[in-house]
């Protein structure tokens, strides 16, 4: 029965800190676009992206 004292405190915060998160998450706009990054990785593209490593000089490139 003592166990009961603190294991309903405990579970009361453990929902409010879940809410919490899932509140922000969702006003932070994390479930705006549920499907788009999904398709922007089967998407290829016709030109590569070149990327230089700015920390490279001239002679290292080649």
């Amino acid at each position: 029965m003592e166990s009961v004292f603190l294991l309903i405190p405990v579970s009361v915060v453990l929902v409010f800190g879940i809410a919490f998160a899932f509140w922000r998450s969702v006003r932070g706009g994390q479930f705006d676009d549920l499907e788009g990054p999904g398709f922007r990785v089967l998407m290829d593209d016709d030109q590569p992206r070149k990327k230089e490593d700015p920390g490279l000089s001239d002679e290292q490139k080649g």
